[in-house]
């Protein structure tokens, strides 16, 4: 059997333990259990009487103000003066004879087409025509004659139905040669009986403005009211669709004037909000704003890129300060330096608003008669780094 260790023997084991467990104490590293020194927080900052007269004060105070909403946005035509030209007859092109950015009138001619449809629309009119005037002329005779007895008066009246027929197709022959934009002068040769020579479709435009886009070229094949053949849209005046944020919405209103700026040049043009969509957008959570902007030199062209500053005609209240005052510190948090009464200067961060022009509201951070410093604010923040 063996025999246990001998008392004296254990003591020192115990012994060695225990020194070992106090030299791994002191090897390991201690909680920081002291508070942040004071360095990593902001200090007072004091200055002399000649720095002061570099810094400028300004006592805050309860103002009224209008808000200014910024938002991008996406040049488009005036689609209520913008138009798809449908072709009206079914052929091939024949001849183009405007370019996108030539500027036409209500019924110019935009294309001529070869089709068949012109001649059946004229052929079906001249026998229309002519059939209305046999038949008025018969029934206008039986009408002499039904008062001699020399026709029934159901004979009669049966010509009269079938001349009142006669008219009414050869009225809807004429609507026909009218909504195919033929020539008002071969209907005028067909209305005299004159033989009308081989005449070419038109496709004309329906407003005034600029062929923005041409989508046939010659020789092409048409289908009557499906083909798309150009667009043409009044470009004095455009639409800006501003993606206005949902939280801004409240400071957003219909007739609010608007700056519209494209990045080219310093002059911004002229709006005036002309609608709010009543739906936001799923994607971006933004609310399409409608500008209306003159356009007379042509600036704004078609998804073109800008910037709109919305103005809104509601006064507001709250505290506005310059924004000189507002400084960001390491963590980009907006924060401004505020006179202490006991002297001094001290950071206080702020919570920033809505902008408007040079000046910031703040919501949140400031009260009224708080002095902060407008003028020299960089200069303080200097001092307090040394």
């Amino acid at each position: 059997m063996r025999r246990p260790a001998s008392r004296p023997l254990a003591t020192a084991l115990l012994c060695a333990a225990a020194a070992a467990a106090a030299t791994l104490c002191a090897c390991a590293p201690k909680a920081d259990t002291t508070a942040p020194s004071a360095a990593t927080t902001p200090k007072l900052v004091t200055l002399t009487a000649a720095q002061l007269q570099h810094v400028t004060l300004y006592t805050v105070a309860p103002s009224s103000f209008h808000k200014t909403v910024e938002a991008s946005g996406v040049v488009d035509y005036d689609n209520d003066q913008a138009t798809s030209v449908i072709s009206p007859i079914s052929g091939p092109v024949s001849r183009l004879l405007v370019q996108p950015g030539q500027v036409v009138k209500s019924g110019d001619t935009l294309a001529t087409v070869d089709s068949s449809d012109y001649a059946a629309a004229l052929s079906g009119y001249a026998k229309a025509l002519a059939t209305a005037v046999t038949l008025r002329r018969v029934a206008d005779a039986d009408k002499d004659l039904v008062q001699h007895n020399g026709v029934a008066a159901r004979e009669a009246q049966q010509a009269q139905t079938d001349a009142a027929n006669a008219e009414a197709d050869r009225d809807a022959a004429l609507q026909a040669l009218v909504s195919l934009n033929i020539d008002p002068k071969a209907i005028k040769d067909v209305q005299q009986g004159k033989l009308t020579t081989h005449i070419e479709g038109k496709i004309r435009s329906p407003i005034a403005g600029t062929v923005v886009e041409k989508l046939i070229t010659p020789g092409q094949l048409l289908q009557a009211g499906t083909t798309p053949a150009f667009t043409v849209a009044n470009l004095s005046k455009v639409w800006v669709m501003a993606q206005v944020a949902s939280s801004d919405l409240s400071a957003v209103a219909v007739g609010d004037p608007v700056r519209v700026e494209t990045g080219v040049g310093q002059t911004a043009i002229s709006g005036v909000v002309d609608n709010i969509a009543a739906l936001v957008n799923p994607d971006t959570r933004a609310v399409l704003v409608r500008v209306v902007v003159a356009n007379p030199g042509g600036a704004l062209k078609k998804q073109m890129y800008v910037r709109t500053r919305i103005q809104s005609r509601q006064a507001s209240n709250g505290i506005v300060i310059p924004a000189s005052a507002i400084l960001r510190d390491d963590e980009n948090l907006a924060f401004v330096y505020v006179a202490q009464p006991s002297g001094g200067f001290a950071r206080k961060h702020v919570t920033l608003g809505y902008a408007t022009g040079d000046q910031y509201e703040i919501p949140q951070g400031l009260s009224a008669g708080d002095k902060v410093v407008v003028d020299g604010a960089v200069f303080v923040q200097f001092m307090q780094n040394q």
